[in-house]
């Protein structure tokens, strides 16, 4: 994979922003590669929390005081930055604010599935699918006696896109895919599923908690019906997470949470419901993170997605063949060419809590687990990877101390 120099990312102007990357530990600089997991905050985000709470914190479509009108003006504006971040032209009224990705997919589960899915119908997942998606599209199916189906991953990580169109029928009501698999760094074609799809008169929920942070993505494009992602793992504060929804199909559902400001008019006998999309945001909602998470958007527009992409994509491939090089390392999912900028694997003989544990003492670090996909790793044959996941302030030399660190697990377990 070459790039022209102008590609190149400027790290070290970069990492001037993430000052938690300075730190070391008993003079061990950190490298943190469990970007999949949290990626870190810049200055720039962190100043506009500290910028909101310090100059006009308040609540929300409440007050009608200056401060309350600040507030409210700014985190409505956020939901607007975000839809343009994603390409959603409808604008805020296709943006809730949750508080991460999990709750997005529930919203959907339970104010779309509860009501739309009984008996007779069918639900496909795959088989490299978050425990987010996962658990609650079972969960949701136990309840309305609608039937689970997986899509199968195949011996090189992907999808096995013959068995989705032979899965994805007629009775499918919804289909669920994760847009980049946070275990094997998968890229599926999220846009080709959207037109089985459709085709069959299913609808398309896509996860993209690990695709927006690391990709330019098009909503549109795609053509998904529901979208969701979390701030944390894009630059952004934890607590705020994103569903996108087409309009229409906003519209049509009925909240899952209900409290104050999601209402129009409450009587004793009954309620209606505030418009989009602060039906589905009950309760006083994640204000200062929904408005750092705008800046969140601006910070990595001013570096570029295509760069962000191309950066993060070098790094895995690196890694992918730096990794290659030993004979004792098994490497999860696709080639190092054709995949996101994550790599998870095992080292022969040794736990992946073990490699981390002897990670984590030379300041590397990353994370080890199933990654919340335990079917996944039970089909793999493997209980357990490591997975170091890059970001825009992680370097070669970052993915060289990865190796280099693996020796010493190599020595203690010989």
């Amino acid at each position: 994979m070459s790039h022209t120099e102008s590609d190149a990312l400027d790290v070290e102007r970069i990492r001037s922003d993430f000052p938690i990357l300075e730190r070391e530990f008993d003079g061990t600089p950190l490298v943190y590669l469990d970007n999949a997991a949290t990626s870190q905050t810049p200055d720039q985000v962190i100043d506009a929390i500290s910028h909101y709470y310090r100059h006009y914190n308040a609540n929300v479509h409440r007050g009608l005081h200056q401060l309350s009108q600040e507030a409210s003006i700014a985190y409505e504006e956020a939901h607007d930055r975000v839809a343009e971040f994603i390409g959603a032209s409808g604008g805020r009224k296709e943006v809730v604010f949750t508080k991460n990705t999990t709750e997005s997919m529930n919203t959907v589960a339970y104010a779309w599935g509860l009501a739309e899915l009984g008996p007779g119908d069918e639900i496909v997942l795959t088989e490299m699918e978050h425990h987010a998606a996962l658990v609650t599209w079972q969960q949701i199916a136990k309840k309305t006696g609608a039937t689970v189906k997986f899509v199968e991953v195949d011996d090189d990580g992907y999808l096995d896109m013959d068995h989705a169109r032979d899965l994805i029928t007629d009775d499918t009501a919804m289909v669920s895919v994760v847009h980049v698999s946070n275990t094997l760094g998968t890229i599926n074609p999220v846009a080709e599923l959207a037109d089985i799809a459709h085709d069959h008169d299913s609808l398309i929920f896509v996860d993209g908690a690990q695709s927006v942070p690391h990709m330019p993505v098009d909503v549109e494009a795609i053509d998904a019906d529901f979208f969701a992602f979390s701030g944390h793992k894009m630059c952004g504060p934890t607590g705020v997470g994103v569903l996108y929804g087409k309009e229409h199909l906003l519209e049509s559902m009925q909240p899952y949470l209900y409290g104050g400001m999601m209402i129009e008019k409450v009587t004793f006998e009954d309620s209606t419901w505030h418009e989009l999309p602060w039906k589905f945001e009950a309760g006083t909602p994640p204000i200062s993170e929904g408005i750092a998470l705008a800046e969140a958007c601006d910070y990595l527009d001013s570096i570029g997605m295509e760069r962000v992409e191309r950066h993060g994509e070098a790094l895995a491939e690196y890694a992918y063949d730096r990794l290659q090089e030993f004979d004792d390392i098994e490497i999860l999912g696709p080639a190092g060419d054709d995949r996101a900028a994550l790599v998870s694997f095992n080292l022969e003989t040794v736990h992946a809590h073990d490699v981390s544990e002897i990670l984590n003492a030379n300041g590397v670090a990353v994370r080890a687990g199933d990654h919340c996909t335990q079917p996944l790793h039970d089909k793999l044959g493997v209980p357990a990877s490591a997975r170091a996941s890059f970001y825009i302030y992680n370097t070669r030399d970052e993915v060289d101390a990865l190796v280099e660190a693996l020796d010493d697990a190599r020595e203690l377990f010989a």
